[in-house]
């Protein structure tokens, strides 16, 4: 089974993870598990209340196929979690690092958009809100996720492009990431 988790963080984006955390597991046999840098009580940007009792070490000894950053306000502050040493130990577990939104931010801190194709929200966001990122001239404007060498990147605005690459990553067969695509864009037909 397919292992996918998702670092939450005080005021993460409720519309980020939802399509991955409601559909993999009991449509797609994937498992699923939140963890966070800080464990305990918090909230979404949408006012839910969660609590997370798994750490950053608890995801790396699961050993997940996808590790998926979730986005929220925290990480353009200052009190963003450092997470540069768990997602360079991750990937070199062989797990595919994703970022939407403000979590490509903490991949981009950790130099993993420095060497391929990415999107965020916007190249200035990345160049404003995380230093030492050297990745610009890689930067592409696109409104889906990017995928490129185990790194997905997405806007976010786009959690159903994200959520199949994430999907994808996790070794769901194209035609069925294919087939979640198009019933989720059904509505815009």
């Amino acid at each position: 089974m397919a292992r996918v988790g998702l670092i939450l963080t005080p005021g993460f984006a409720d519309w980020e993870y939802a399509f991955i955390a409601g559909t993999a597991s009991p449509f797609y046999g994937i498992d699923v598990r939140f963890f966070a840098s800080a464990t305990g009580q918090f909230c979404s940007q949408g006012g839910l209340a969660v609590t997370v009792d798994s750490g950053l070490q608890q995801c790396l000894d699961w050993q997940p196929d996808v590790v998926v950053i979730i986005g929220g306000m925290v990480w353009e502050r200052a009190e963003a979690p450092d997470i540069r040493d768990f997602l360079h130990a991750c990937r070199s577990s062989g797990a595919t690092i994703a970022g939407i939104c403000g979590g490509t931010l903490a991949l981009a801190r950790a130099g993993l958009l420095d060497t391929v194709p990415h999107t965020s929200n916007s190249a200035d966001f990345l160049q404003r809100n995380a230093a030492g990122y050297e990745g610009s001239s890689l930067y592409r404007s696109s409104p889906v996720a990017v995928v490129a060498d185990r790194i997905i990147t997405a806007p976010g605005p786009a959690p159903v492009s994200f959520t199949c690459a994430v999907f994808e990553g996790a070794g769901l067969p194209a035609e069925i990431v294919s087939q979640f695509r198009s019933m989720l864009a059904a509505e815009h037909g």
